[in-house]
């Protein structure tokens, strides 16, 4: 398989094995990493959000982890730019880029490109949030599927930002996010990818979150928690979003003991890879889907 000119995407649910496989892929095809995860771009949240380790980054080269302070807002569209420019520098080595992360949305700016929705007035903005802040997130959602119902779907009922986001679109331009999506298109082509989505059994996936959340613990996620914590962050920036901030914090309050700190932990994490499992199936049905066991055969016949 010639892979010397594509572009390869390595996705998949949380704990199911992306950053090991990416880093054994790109050692086989002389390849560089770059971070589609848009959690492991902070640099303060090393452990919770399960960025490679610094032996990870002697074996291979990796771009756009842990780079930005957790009170920064960072968007899709700034990651597609970075991304694009790393693209460039790494073909000019005349190596592979190969993208590894969770997030869907990250993934889908790169291959399908990123919609261009007219600015929405600041005052728009506000009239929205306080709407879903007064009706709470499961009415505000009932009334945006009545505004518009190509987000049946797409967007999860407890996706309060994508919710909110979506609303203000079809409130403001009178036409669906969605819409906007489809008049999109990639710098790249279709044949310039090779999509590979790890497609972890269940079951396996649920003990390796929990080993997981536990390895965390052992290695400073609360004193990773307690320097958070110390930095004045605005509530709505993505940092906040990180699985384990909230409970860890409670623990910190004494509300709850390190048990059940774990155990919030890990039903959090299942949640979440969950919910990227049924993105993947909605919008990853073009992707080349391996199973643990498929992976080293995969390798081997490179």
């Amino acid at each position: 398989m010639d892979l010397s000119s594509k572009i390869i995407l390595i996705s998949g649910p949380t704990a199911s094995g992306k950053s090991n496989f990416a880093i054994q892929l790109a050692k086989k095809v002389k390849g560089e990493i770059i971070n589609a995860d848009s959690m492991q771009v902070y640099k303060e949240l090393k452990i919770l959000t399960a960025r490679p380790n610094p032996k990870d980054y002697q074996k291979i080269k990796h771009h756009l982890y842990g780079f930005l302070n957790v009170t920064k807002k960072f968007s899709t569209g700034q990651w597609l730019k970075l991304s694009q420019n790393k693209i460039e520098e790494i073909r000019k080595r005349k190596k592979i880029p190969i993208f590894v992360g969770g997030t869907g949305l990250y993934f889908k700016a790169l291959t399908d490109g990123l919609v261009k929705i007219p600015n929405i007035p600041l005052k728009v903005r506000s009239k929205i949030r306080n709407l879903q802040k007064k009706l709470g997130q499961k009415k505000f959602y009932s009334k945006l599927l009545k505004l518009d119902q190509n987000i049946k779907g797409k967007i999860f009922e407890t996706d309060v930002q994508r919710s909110i986001r979506a609303y203000e679109v079809k409130y403001h331009t009178k036409k669906s996010l969605y819409d906007w999506f489809k008049n999109t298109k990639s710098k790249f082509l279709e044949d310039d990818f090779l999509k590979i989505y790890i497609d972890y059994p269940r079951q396996d996936l649920i003990q390796r979150i929990a080993k997981r959340t536990d390895q965390m613990m052992k290695v400073g996620a609360i004193k990773e928690v307690k320097n958070f914590l110390k930095i004045k962050i605005k509530r709505e920036n993505s940092s906040n979003k990180v699985i384990g901030i909230t409970e860890i914090r409670e623990f910190l309050e004494e509300k709850l003991n390190l048990d059940q700190v774990k155990e919030k932990i890990t039903i959090k994490t299942r949640q979440y890879a969950k919910r990227q499992s049924t993105w993947a199936r909605g919008q990853m049905m073009n992707w080349k889907k391996l199973e643990p066991q498929d992976l080293k055969k995969f390798l081997k016949n490179i």
